[in-house]
């Protein structure tokens, strides 16, 4: 599984798709295909599991849900 973080630059949110980049990897090591970081703008903050919207703001960004729910797919 391939999951994509996608944050908007402006708003500073790249801490925190690092953060969220750790946590995915350190969790599920290689039983992912990766986790790749997407800059974005106009306050994006998105997360896709294989092209599927898995979070998207304005949803409440919880990162366990997130982990959760990758756990669920793999």
């Amino acid at each position: 599984m391939q999951i994509e973080i996608e944050y908007c630059v402006p708003c500073g949110y790249l801490d925190r798709a690092l953060d969220a980049q750790r946590t995915l990897l350190s969790t599920f090591g290689q039983g992912l295909g990766g986790v790749t970081l997407k800059p974005g703008d106009k306050g994006v903050f998105t997360f896709r599991a294989d092209d599927e919207v898995i979070y998207s703001k304005p949803d409440e960004y919880d990162i366990t849900t997130i982990v959760e729910t990758v756990k669920a797919r793999l």
